[in-house]
């Protein structure tokens, strides 16, 4: 007899979870022990083994998409056996995606309530890019009403609350329908586009789904004009149209100052990618198109305010911004926080800095060293690397710190697994690897999960000392200030020395004063003596 499988509960606070690769295909013979799937959960991405024999049947949730706990996600029995009655019943409803992590056709439903979708038509939905993608906000579309589209042809940029991802078909085609325009934001499994036979009506399809939508954003025009806050610079070509580019090949651009108008693209559809950017050799005109906007731009002071002048404008907030605000609120409202402040002798550990930098393709920075600190501390104060739950404290035994890095957006957190069993330079690598996948936008989900603590560094700003808010389910995080050259007092006499000030922010609920000062003492003897940390 058939048995279904639904989505597991693999930890404590998990309350949906995300298929990130499936090890079996329908068709496929299970043995009990078998992995099933590796499931994404709120902390980590792990394996599901079956605890059943037989025959996958049925995969009710394709790679990438998210469903609740006990969703149904997999059928196991005979082979042949009918399954019907398990997929039209039950209390493990189905989600509504058929093919990862495309949300579509299953809308099929509310829009037959009003019009039959004709053969051969697919409604695309908003997809579920990341396991807390809410609402999606449309950066680009690569494709225009009419355009044929074959399957795996880039349909749009994306941008979630955590990046901006490219999103292709399933389907083949010709675009039909648009049903978000570039600059408007949507939630998840609302309609984004019609694909199907060319010629074919589908208005009476988009009009069903517009009847149940929410208010529209302001387009794509009002984000021109705010081009500082966006995610990439708004380029122009000399017709007036648009240039089509990766994110990649946008951030290059802007960083090098290249004018991506000037720019053959080699990628599908004459499409920009990152190897066109660096490979282009600016020319003349070129850098006179880029310099010249900011020779023609309006005086900073106007001697006069003609009538209905603006002073302010409105810069629409990106996922990203909205899901930092909920969070950073969420933990500065339920936390009760409480901060302890240390200052740190740095004249060891810029000795020591500068003797590891000189092995051979070593760069080890200082807030490397804070990092690698911290995770041999916390391993002497695991209560430091706990998480608050109103049942229990949890005391983790592992240490996984995220590191903050500003983005363009605003800030993300990307998190380096068992750090007290890396190296220096292991950190130094794994940091600065990440730290150029936050600023491309290509950090993936599973590497902003699981953190046990934060830290969060402002010296290179030049920033003496501050607070940050906890970084949750974290108990705690550690402001990083500037290393400062200032008179010291050693050995009763006044001599120059090299301080850095550190900032401890504690939840009172798991850490209290003395066992956060404890941390802090610790953490100040590694930086002192850096050679304890390799002891």
């Amino acid at each position: 007899m058939a048995v279904v499988i639904t989505m597991p509960r693999l930890s404590d606070t998990m309350t949906e979870g995300v298929v990130a690769t499936w090890l079996k295909k329908v068709g496929d013979v299970v043995k009990e022990g078998d992995i099933l799937a590796e499931i994404e959960t709120d902390k980590a991405t792990m394996e599901f083994e079956s605890f059943n024999a037989g025959t996958l049947l049925h995969i009710g949730i394709q790679e990438g998409e998210s469903a609740p706990v006990d969703s149904l996600l997999a059928i196991i029995g005979k082979p042949g056996e009918d399954i019907a009655a398990l997929l039209s019943g039950g209390n493990t409803p189905a989600p509504k995606t058929e093919s990862a992590p495309v949300a579509e056709t299953k809308a099929e439903a509310p829009a037959t309530a009003a019009v039959e979708i004709p053969a051969g038509v697919k409604v695309v939905t908003m997809p579920r890019l990341s396991d807390t993608m809410t609402d999606g906000t449309v950066a680009t579309w690569l494709k225009k009403i009419g355009d044929t589209v074959k399957e795996g042809d880039i349909l749009a940029e994306i941008e979630t609350d955590k990046a901006t991802m490219e999103f292709e078909s399933f389907n083949a085609g010709t675009l039909l329908y648009i049903g978000v325009n570039e600059g408007q934001t949507a939630p998840v499994d609302s309609i984004l586009a019609i694909i199907g036979p060319a010629g074919t009506d589908v208005s009476g399809i988009a009009a069903n789904f517009k009847a149940g939508a929410t208010a529209e954003i302001p387009k794509a025009e009002a984000k021109v004009e705010l081009a500082a806050s966006a995610s990439a610079p708004v380029q122009n070509t000399n017709a007036g149209g648009r240039v089509f580019a990766s994110p990649l090949a946008k951030k290059i651009a802007q960083d090098k100052g290249i004018d991506l108008s000037q720019v053959q693209g080699s990628g599908e559809n004459g499409r920009i990618v990152k190897s066109d950017v660096e490979g282009f050799t600016p020319q003349a005109a070129t850098s006179q198109a880029v310099t010249a906007p900011a020779t023609s731009a309006a005086p900073a002071v106007k001697p006069f305010v003609p009538a209905g002048e603006k002073f302010q404008e409105e810069i629409k907030n990106s996922q990203m911004r909205k899901t930092i605000a909920r969070r950073l609120a969420e933990s500065k409202f339920t936390a009760p926080h409480y901060y302890l402040t240390i200052e740190v002798a740095m004249d060891e550990a810029m000795k020591s800095r500068a003797t590891i930098n000189t092995v051979p393709d070593t760069k080890v920075s200082f807030n490397d060293m804070v990092v690698k600190a911290c995770a041999m501390a916390l391993k002497k104060h695991p209560q430091v690397n706990s998480q608050w739950r109103e049942d229990a404290m949890v005391i983790n035994h592992h240490v996984n710190i995220g590191v903050a890095v500003a983005v363009e957006d605003g800030l993300v957190v990307p998190v380096l697994n068992f750090t007290d069993q890396m190296s220096l330079s292991q950190i130094g690598a794994a940091v600065k690897d990440l730290a150029g996948k936050a600023k491309n936008k290509k950090l993936t989900p599973s590497e902003m999960d699981g953190s046990t603590f934060t830290v969060s560094n402002l010296g290179m700003f030049g920033i003496q000392s501050f607070t940050s808010i906890i970084n949750q389910p974290n108990s705690a995080i550690l402001s990083v200030g500037a290393i400062e050259e200032k008179p010291v007092v050693r050995d009763g006499q006044i001599v120059v020395g090299n301080t850095m000030t550190v900032t401890l922010a504690c939840d009172h609920r798991t850490v209290d004063g003395a066992t956060g000062a404890q941390f802090l003492q610790t953490l100040r003897q590694y930086l002192e003596s850096p050679v304890t940390m390799l002891a």
